[in-house]
């Protein structure tokens, strides 16, 4: 079964881990949210929404390759970084919450393999994750997919 993992780690350890992933290995330690059942692609569709949410759209949410050695590795750019993180603060004018909002309409995507309530957990735990990079830290937030 297809996976995505999206973690934080330094530019070194992203490697090592996805060097791991590749070999079928599961990595210990680090902050990770694995989602079954999406690629990468889900994963920048998210930062779109994200993105639209928080009056961020027209960045670039295109995760980057990494370095040769992998093409299952990529990194999240900035952009969406923040855009994430944001999800868990922003306010609306009204009764909306932002973050099951772009929960709400990522889990109805096509073929998304989880529901609304699934996809607000995993929104949560990638926001999370994106909050706790400093802009001044090495460490960056990854996705590695297959």
């Amino acid at each position: 079964m297809s996976f995505a993992e999206i973690f934080t780690a330094t530019h070194e350890a992203a490697l090592k881990r996805a060097g791991e992933l590749d070999g079928g290995g599961t990595p210990a330690g680090g902050d990770a949210v694995r989602i079954p059942g999406i690629s990468d692609f889900e994963v920048e569709q998210l930062g779109d929404l994200a993105g639209t949410a928080v009056h961020a759209a027209g960045a670039d949410y295109e995760l980057t390759m990494v370095d040769v050695a992998s093409d299952s590795l990529l990194a999240v750019p900035p952009a969406m970084v923040r855009a994430l993180a944001d999800l868990l603060t922003y306010e609306t004018e009204g009764e909306g919450d932002v973050l099951e909002d772009v929960a709400a309409q990522w889990a109805a995507l096509d073929e998304m393999p989880f529901d609304a309530a699934q996809a607000r957990t995993y929104v949560r735990q990638v926001a999370e994750l994106a909050a706790g990079l400093g802009d001044s830290e090495r460490s960056g937030l990854y996705v590695w997919s297959a």
